[in-house]
C-alpha cells in the first residue's frame, strides 16, 4: 500500500485554509502528476496519496479531505465501488471520479454521478500525448477548486463572538471611519423577446449532465414544437453516452449531431465532444454544422459558437438557455442573441454546481429570467406556448 498523509493545520489566521486533497489511483505515474500539480496551487495541498480505493475507505477519517480525486478502475476496491463507501462516512465529500476515454468508463461515470460524485474528468490515455497533459491539468485543478469552493459556501459558518455597539471603526492611519462594503446590485432583467421563439439552445459545463437530465423529462412538450440543440462540455465517447440517457428521459430523439444533416422539431441534436457545432442555413431549413477549430473558452465543444451562429437562421427567434458550468462560456453569444431580438434565461446560483456560466450571463444584465432549475421547464412551456412575461 502506497499512502502519503498530511495532517489537518490548526488556523493561524483569518486566510481561508488550503483546499485538502486526497488523490486515489492505481498508477504511480498519475498520482504522482495529479500531486506535482496540487502542491504547486496556493489554495490546495494533497492530504494523502493511496493506491486503491480500500485505502481511501480505510483512511478516510484520519485524512479528512474536502475533496477526493477517485480513479475507476483500481485493485482490491475500484472507484465506483468505493464512492457509496466514502459519501456514507462523509457526506460533504466532493468527488470526482477520473477515467480513461472508453465507452465502459464512460457509463461508469454516469452512474457514478446519479450515486453522489459530483463530477468527472478524463484522463489522457498517455501523459505524453501533445497538450493532452496540459488540458488534464487544467481541467482537474479547475474542477477541484470551484467545486471545493461551492463545498466551503455551503458549509455553515462559525458563530462570530457579539459585537458591542460601539463607534465606528477607524483606519488607524487616516483616523477617519471604515465604510462597510456596499452590497451588490442587483441583477439587471431584460424583457423576453416579442417572438415566439422557434428554437431552444442550451449550454451546460460542470453539473450539467445532471441538470440537463432533470430538465429534459419535461420538455416534451417544447421538444415536439421546436428542434432543441445542445453543447454540453464533454469529451468524445461521454456525449454518445449522454445523448443515450437524454433520449430515455426525455422520450424524444436524441443524438450527437451529424455535420450537414437538417435540423427538425422533435429532436435533440447534441454536440459531439471534441468538435463544435453550429448551424447553418441549409435553402428554407437549418442544418448542422460541425468544425474541427481550436478550443474556444478553452471548451471545445464551445456554447458560443453555436448560440452566434443559430443568429443567421432564427435572428430573433430564439431562446437560449444557460445552465451550470465553470468559466464564461456562452456570456458572448447570450449577448449577440439579446441583440437580435432573442431571450436567454440562466440557472441560479443556489441549484448550480457552479455558477460560472450563468452566473457570468446573468451578471452581464442579457437575462430575461434567472431560475432554479426545477422553475425552467415550465417557464420553457409557457414561453414556447406564447407566454411573453
Amino acid at each position: 500500500m502506497s499512502v502519503a498523509l498530511v495532517n489537518p493545520s490548526i488556523p493561524t489566521s483569518s486566510r481561508p485554509e488550503p483546499l485538502r486533497v486526497m488523490v486515489v489511483d492505481d498508477s504511480v505515474v498519475i498520482r504522482g502528476l495529479i500531486s506535482r500539480w496540487i502542491g504547486a496551487e496556493s489554495d490546495m495541498v494533497v492530504a494523502a496519496s493511496l493506491r486503491t480505493g480500500l485505502d481511501a475507505v480505510n483512511q478516510l477519517e484520519r485524512v479528512n479531505p474536502d475533496v477526493a480525486v477517485l480513479d475507476i478502475e483500481m485493485p482490491e476496491l475500484d472507484g465506483l465501488s468505493a464512492l457509496p463507501q466514502l459519501l456514507g462516512k462523509k457526506r460533504d465529500l466532493v468527488i470526482i471520479m477520473a477515467s480513461t476515454l472508453t465507452r465502459r468508463n464512460a457509463e461508469i461515470s454516469f452512474k457514478a454521478l446519479s450515486l453522489g460524485a459530483a463530477d468527472y474528468i478524463p484522463k489522457p490515455e498517455s501523459t505524453r500525448e501533445p497538450g493532452a497533459a496540459e488540458i488534464f491539468h487544467h481541467d482537474l485543478i479547475q474542477k477541484i477548486r470551484h467545486l471545493g469552493a461551492r463545498l466551503r459556501r455551503n458549509k455553515p459558518a462559525m458563530p462570530s463572538p457579539p459585537l458591542a455597539p460601539a463607534t465606528p471603526a477607524l483606519d488607524r492611519k487616516r483616523e477617519m471611519p471604515v465604510r462597510a462594503t456596499p452590497a451588490p446590485p442587483p441583477l439587471t432583467r431584460r424583457s423576453f423577446g416579442m417572438l415566439v421563439p422557434r428554437v431552444l439552445l442550451i449550454g451546460s459545463s460542470t453539473g450539467g449532465p445532471q441538470a440537463l437530465m432533470t430538465l429534459v423529462a419535461d420538455l416534451g412538450r417544447v421538444i415536439d414544437r421546436v428542434p432543441v440543440l445542445i453543447t454540453q462540455h464533454m469529451p468524445p465517447t461521454f456525449t454518445t453516452i449522454l445523448a443515450e440517457h437524454l433520449a430515455r428521459a426525455s422520450g424524444r430523439p436524441a443524438h450527437e449531431a451529424v455535420d450537414g444533416e437538417a435540423v427538425r422539431p422533435g429532436t435533440i441534436y447534441l454536440a459531439p465532444g471534441g468538435r463544435h457545432m453550429r448551424v447553418v442555413r441549409h435553402g428554407v431549413d437549418a442544418a448542422i454544422a460541425l468544425d474541427d477549430g481550436p478550443p474556444i473558452n478553452f471548451c471545445k465543444p464551445a456554447v458560443d459558437p453555436m448560440f452566434v451562429s443559430a443568429i443567421d437562421v432564427w435572428q430573433g427567434g430564439i431562446l437560449s438557455l444557460i445552465l451550470t458550468g465553470m468559466g464564461s462560456d456562452g456570456m458572448r453569444g447570450g449577448k449577440e442573441i439579446v441583440a437580435a431580438g432573442g431571450s436567454v434565461i440562466a440557472q441560479d446560483e443556489a441549484t448550480s454546481v457552479v455558477w460560472g456560466m450563468p452566473g457570468a450571463a446573468a451578471n452581464a444584465g442579457i437575462c430575461a429570467a434567472v431560475l432554479p432549475l426545477n422553475q425552467i421547464a415550465p417557464k420553457l412551456v409557457r414561453l414556447f406556448s406564447g407566454d411573453r412575461s
